[in-house]
């Protein structure tokens, strides 16, 4: 009966936990989204996938959830300002020279 219990525990923890792994892809899809277009609108003519990448690899999971409401809501300028000060940060920083260096050369 107490081996029952726990593979049912296990079982709905692992449910879980898939359901939250879903949940941070979707938002960190829609984040996706918005931070590429801000980083289109504010950097005309680079590319802006590999800046978003870092943007995002760069943002705490609070951030990612505010940053992909605005893909419901708008982006607006404090989203904006929001994506830029991730993309300040030494390991967006760090990211996005490594990456156009790749995409240099």
């Amino acid at each position: 009966m107490r081996r029952a219990v726990l593979i049912l525990a296990a079982f709905g923890l692992s449910a879980c936990a898939a359901a939250n792994d879903a949940a941070g892809t979707i938002a960190r899809e829609r984040a996706k989204g918005v931070v590429n277009a801000v980083v289109a609108e504010r950097f005309p003519g680079l590319n802006a996938a590999p800046i978003t990448d870092c943007v995002i690899d760069a943002a705490s999971a609070s951030e990612i959830i505010s940053i992909a409401g605005a893909s419901v809501t708008g982006v607006t300028q404090s989203t904006a300002g929001e994506v830029l000060t991730i993309a300040q940060r030494p390991e967006a920083v760090q990211c996005i020279a490594q990456n156009s260096i790749t995409l240099l050369g």
